[in-house]
């Protein structure tokens, strides 16, 4: 959860992407926001939270992933006792019934 003196400009950035109803305009601000590197990492992150909700085994994310193991679990604690971002999100974009 995002607090403090940043709080006003996450909720700001946040509104912002929500607006943004094109995904090559999305995928624009995000080259312009963030590096290719964190690019590629979020874009992990996400796979690796569908793989989990839809039942993967660690050992199995991790193979087909290449993450590590230490990220997978914080995945795994967000998609587990998280604010509910990845699940419901996932869980809609992908129709994935969860299993977590």
């Amino acid at each position: 959860m995002v607090s403090g003196e940043n709080k006003q400009l996450v909720d700001q950035l946040c509104e912002l992407i929500a607006s943004i109803d094109d995904p090559i305009e999305v995928k624009a601000f995000l080259e312009d926001l963030c590096s290719s590197s964190e690019i590629n990492q979020m874009a992990q992150r996400v796979e690796c939270a569908k793989l989990l909700l839809e039942g993967n085994t660690y050992n199995k994310i991790i193979a087909e992933t290449e993450i590590s193991s230490a990220t997978l679990s914080r995945i795994s604690r967000c998609t587990q006792h998280g604010s509910g971002g990845y699940s419901r999100t996932l869980a809609q974009f992908f129709g994935i019934k969860t299993y977590i």
